[in-house]
C-alpha cells in the first residue's frame, strides 16, 4: 500500500509528461509490492502530484537553478508500511524513481542528471494505515495485493516484527502498544 507524492516545479510536467510519469511511477509501486499487478495491488498504487510555484521552492536560499542539478527540483515522498522493505528494496526504489523522472524530463545520458531529485522513503508504523474506517495491518495489505506470506520477502517481514516484539517486550511495553503485527502472536512470528 505504498503512496507516492510528487512535488515538482510549476510548468515542468507539461503535455503528456505527467501522465507518462504517473504510469512509470505506478510501475515502481507495483514493483515495490512484489509485482502485485492484481486488482488489489492496482487499487493500492496511488500517485499524487503537487505543482509548486517557482517562488515557493527555495534551494540554497534561492528560487533559481543556481544550486539545482538538471532536470530540476523534484521531491518524491514514498510512504510504505513499516517492515515492508529492507535497505536493498529502498535503494531499488530510490534508483527507479530517479530514473523515471530523469528519463521523462531530462537527459538520461548525462551522469550528472538527477542530483536534485530527492526521494524520501517513510516507514509508516504498523497500525497507522487505514481504509474503510478501519486499521489495516501489513499482513492484511499483503493478502489484498496478493503477496504470498510464504515467500522470502514476508519471511523477512516476520523476522523484522519478531525482533521488534522482543525489543518492545524487554522493557515491558503492553502488547497493544502498536507497531507490531496484530494478526500474529510473537510465537508464530518466531517460528517462521
Amino acid at each position: 500500500m505504498p503512496v507516492l507524492q510528487v512535488y515538482y516545479p510549476q510548468g515542468s510536467l507539461q503535455g503528456g509528461r505527467k501522465a507518462a510519469l504517473a504510469q512509470r511511477l505506478t510501475d515502481v509501486l507495483l514493483m515495490m509490492e512484489g509485482g502485485a499487478k492484481t486488482p488489489g495491488g492496482m487499487a493500492f498504487a496511488a500517485v499524487l502530484f503537487t505543482e509548486v510555484p517557482a517562488t515557493d521552492w527555495w534551494v540554497g536560499g534561492r528560487t533559481d537553478a543556481t544550486y539545482v542539478a538538471p532536470p530540476g527540483k523534484f521531491l518524491i515522498r514514498v510512504d510504505i508500511p513499516e517492515g515492508y522493505m529492507n535497505r536493498s528494496h529502498k535503494s531499488d526504489v530510490h534508483a527507479a524513481v530517479n530514473k523515471a523522472i530523469v528519463d521523462l524530463t531530462g537527459d538520461p545520458s548525462d551522469p550528472k542528471q538527477g542530483a536534485s531529485v530527492l526521494v524520501i522513503v517513510n516507514d509508516v508504523t504498523e497500525g497507522n494505515w487505514g481504509a474503510r474506517g478501519r486499521t489495516i495491518s501489513l499482513a492484511a495489505i499483503a493478502d489484498s495485493v496478493g503477496l504470498a506470506k510464504t515467500g522470502e520477502r514476508f519471511k523477512w517481514v516476520r523476522n523484522y516484527f519478531a525482533a521488534k516484539a522482543r525489543q518492545f517486550g524487554a522493557p515491558g511495553y503492553p502488547p497493544d502498544t502498536g507497531g507490531l503485527l496484530p494478526s500474529e502472536s510473537e510465537a508464530e512470528v518466531r517460528s517462521a
